[in-house]
């Protein structure tokens, strides 16, 4: 009744790629996690946690995403993209403008799912600690909570933007001296 449909299993493993997206989540972790800690003034633990949960997840959608693209790329991006990650080199040209308005789109993609990421456990982590405020107290609150609330999404915006920047750049970086070195 619920047969599960077989999937080809890739014949080549892509282990370089796989280590290589380890290698970026251990350098974008603490980097983010250093931001958030310094930026909004988490402790070590919090700024940790959501540095790892931002990360995770994000890599985790951008995954799927590109599982759902790929099969609608034309045959010689694929063929490109299959050069690039097994064997390091491009052959096309004109790939490299294509490479860069792909990383750009990448970059600013990130950067919204990790400011949504982190904005939804906030609010879903803010929402557990949260107590009923006494009832005399709650008009003033709210006009103070209203513009703490604007400053604070700010914050989060340029927080989540220079550690998305930082540990993108140190990502561009690793992949300079990786290419250089081979």
């Amino acid at each position: 009744m619920f047969e599960i449909p077989e999937l080809p299993l890739p014949r080549i493993f892509p282990l370089g790629a796989i280590l290589f997206n380890f290698l970026f989540l251990l350098v974008a972790i603490p980097l983010e996690a250093y931001v958030l800690n310094t930026r909004l003034r988490f402790d070590k633990k919090t700024s940790t946690f959501y540095a790892v949960s931002i990360n995770l997840f994000s890599n985790v959608i951008g995954w799927v995403i590109f599982f759902f693209l790929d099969p609608v790329l034309p045959p010689q991006i694929k063929s490109e993209l299959i050069n690039f990650i097994f064997f390091n080199r491009l052959q096309a040209p004109n790939i490299q403008t294509l490479i860069i308005f792909t990383a750009f789109i990448i970059f600013f993609a990130t950067f919204l799912v990790k400011y949504f990421l982190l904005r939804i456990l906030l609010l879903l982590l803010s929402e557990l600690k949260k107590a009923e405020p006494e009832p005399q107290l709650i008009q003033r609150r709210n006009s103070r909570r209203a513009l703490k609330s604007k400053w604070q999404n700010t914050n989060v915006v340029t927080t989540i933007l220079i550690g998305n920047a930082l540990s993108y750049s140190l990502i561009a970086i690793i992949l300079f001296i990786r290419s250089v070195n081979t």
